[in-house]
């Protein structure tokens, strides 16, 4: 007598995480632009969603967002990649060099490079004599620093145009402006209506002066995602991040695959240094990066070492770094408006999943930000200059809960250690 046995549906793991549709998530879109442009026309901030204001941010993400995208590689395969922002510095100065000499192209090229051999020595430091990441990040940003330097005293210091801080003036690379499609959405903007001028502001950011070097650091995330998350190449890769033993049991080789994330990090966080020499100012200045690839990493750690919530996050920051640029005072004023009302929100989800002492908090915090926007007419110019570093921590803190790194990140590996 044979017997059949009958297998049970596995149930979903007790206080797993439902993951987002992509219904939902247009919903999640669609209810942040209703608020924001309800803040908008409240306040009276009518910049805030404006075509420059927007072009202005995604100028300001592209660094922060490549950044990021070096820190994922890294970290995907299992190494911590403190050194973004010195890999982004030496980005800066190898693409300004080139750049002012053999033209913005050439410039980009050599920024790549000068970020990679940054990523290689990592690579060579973590990988293969196994020091601490964090150790061998911080080296690597004191050393780019200094080595830059050093290399600008007999370089652009005697060149024409520039000095021992800066470098000559680099050549732009082409924008594209889509021809009456920006002059209309422009337009429709400057209505201030709701929520159809918030929308046209946006659009019209996408479609006016965009760098050629823009569109290209949009199209890394996608193939980014699609390299990791859809070849057998980018299984191996994360494997390595996941349980490198297990990969090594399994006829990968995992100091390739680790040499390979942290060089292609390191030449992203270039890309990300060239961009900034290039494109955001046409020159290179010494500690331009301003902490971006710091930022870069926060922005990674926000999208849960994810392309798209890494993408999502650099946004975030870069409208925020935008802010003080363009009506400084009024439009972060007119965000604690908003910090306020998305407090109330998460009051109220809180009450709903009865976690009813965070919800006190969130209310407290919620009607501090309703006292401190009605009871004022700006904020302090300090705060207008912390804003984005404000943001990275709040962000930070508030995501802290939800963050699942790859298992293996950070950790010492020596090689056949599966065998």
């Amino acid at each position: 007598m044979s017997t059949t046995t009958v297998a049970k549906p596995s149930a979903a793991p007790k206080g797993g995480r439902r993951k987002l549709t992509w219904p939902w998530i247009m919903l999640i879109v669609a209810a942040g632009l209703v608020l924001f442009s309800l803040v908008r026309v409240v306040s009276g901030a009518d910049d805030l969603t404006s075509v420059g204001q927007v072009s202005g941010a995604l100028q300001l993400a592209v660094p922060i967002g490549l950044a990021g995208l070096g820190g994922l590689w890294a970290e995907r395969a299992g190494v911590v990649n403190i050194g973004l922002e010195g890999m982004m510095v030496l980005g800066t100065w190898f693409g300004a060099w080139a750049g002012y000499q053999w033209g913005p192209w050439v410039g980009v090229l050599f920024g790549l490079l000068g970020g990679a051999l940054g990523g290689l020595l990592h690579a060579i430091i973590t990988v293969t004599f196994n020091v601490n990441h964090i150790v061998s990040g911080v080296a690597i940003n004191i050393l780019a620093v200094g080595f830059t330097q050093y290399l600008s005293n007999f370089t652009f210091a005697e060149a024409e145009g520039g000095s021992s801080k800066q470098s000559p003036r680099i050549d732009p690379i082409t924008d594209i402006t889509i021809p009456g499609l920006s002059d209309w959405l422009m337009d429709l903007q400057q209505k201030h209506w709701f929520l159809i001028s918030d929308i046209a502001g946006i659009l019209g950011g996408l479609v006016t002066n965009l760098s050629l070097l823009t569109v290209v650091a949009i199209l890394l995330i996608p193939a980014t995602w699609w390299v990791l998350w859809r070849t057998s190449f980018g299984l191996r890769l994360r494997s390595c991040g996941e349980n490198p033993v297990a990969a090594e049991s399994l006829g990968v080789n995992v100091y390739k695959y680790k040499y390979i994330a942290v060089t292609t990090s390191g030449a992203l966080a270039g890309l990300g240094g060239a961009f900034l020499a290039i494109v955001a100012t046409g020159i290179y200045q010494e500690g331009q990066t301003g902490g971006r690839g710091y930022i870069g990493l926060a922005a990674m750690i926000f999208g849960n070492w994810m392309p798209g919530g890494m993408a999502l996050g650099a946004g975030l920051f870069g409208f925020t770094d935008s802010l003080k640029l363009r009506g400084g005072a009024e439009n972060v004023h007119a965000l604690l408006l908003l910090v306020a009302v998305l407090l109330v929100i998460a009051a109220l989800w809180q009450l709903y999943k009865k976690k009813y002492v965070v919800a006190v908090v969130s209310a407290a915090f919620s009607a501090a930000f309703f006292l401190w926007y009605f009871l004022t007419d700006e904020v302090p110019s300090q705060f207008v200059d912390a804003a984005p570093y404000v943001t990275t921590l709040l962000v930070l803190a508030l995501s802290a809960q939800r963050l699942r790194m790859p298992k293996a990140d950070g950790l010492p590996y020596r090689k056949g250690e599966g065998k």
